[in-house]
């Protein structure tokens, strides 16, 4: 029986957290080995552990991943969660892509100086309300199901969750003028793994905080 996956990254969100928000949507239990110094990714690196000498970095079944969107993928495609068809997955990609946009862009605001923060912060918004969730909005009402694609929950739902929930730290009435989103996220936030993982005490990561982002500098030599 193969062994948990273990998940190589820093003890905060990232570019793991969309895979932290994969494996528990599946149901899967994981391991997490933190990367707390600069020595730690240099021993990563020496070992010949990772490809493009990156973090995330995913042992699971005998492979060594790097790369976020291909261990994504691979992750999405073994649990059932990537469509059915070449189609659907093509429909997931492109809600998925268009989602880890959105998230990239609230990613970098912890390391951008308070005058860029708060440009951007409005750029976020901005760009939700007219250029990612009126999508998800119509997509939902036009086809009247609950799940974006093929009327089954997959990998798509998941990512568009936590983004709702990150763009929901930066403005928490974002949702006020899209009910189809208010409603999924109510219907995808009860599904029990989710649920779950929703939880205080789950391996769900905080935001970024001040001392987070020292230390990420400090890691990454940044």
């Amino acid at each position: 029986m193969a062994g948990k996956p273990k998940l190589h990254y820093t003890c905060g969100r990232g570019k793991m957290e969309s895979i932290r928000w994969l494996l528990a949507a599946a149901g899967v239990e994981f391991e997490e080995q933190f990367i707390e110094k600069n020595e730690h990714l240099e021993k990563l690196r020496k070992d010949g552990d990772l490809l493009f000498q990156q973090v995330p970095m995913v042992e699971i079944d005998g492979m060594k991943m790097v790369q976020t969107r291909a261990i994504l993928s691979y992750i999405a495609g073994k649990y059932n969660l990537y469509g059915k068809d070449l189609k659907e997955r093509a429909w997931i990609d492109m809600y998925v892509e268009g989602t880890t946009d959105l998230m990239g862009m609230i990613m970098q605001l912890p390391l951008q100086s308070a005058e860029m923060r708060e440009k951007n912060l409005a750029l976020i918004i901005e760009r939700s309300k007219t250029r990612y969730f009126p999508v998800y909005e119509k997509a939902l009402k036009d086809h009247g199901h609950d799940y974006l694609v093929g009327n089954k929950f997959s990998w798509a739902d998941i990512h568009l969750l936590e983004a709702i929930l990150m763009v929901e730290e930066c403005k928490p009435d974002i949702l006020s003028a899209f009910p189809q989103l208010q409603a999924f996220k109510g219907r995808i936030s009860n599904i029990p793994t989710i649920r779950k993982f929703l939880q205080p005490g789950s391996q769900r990561k905080p935001p970024a905080d001040d001392k987070y982002i020292a230390n990420v500098r400090k890691i990454f030599n940044i």
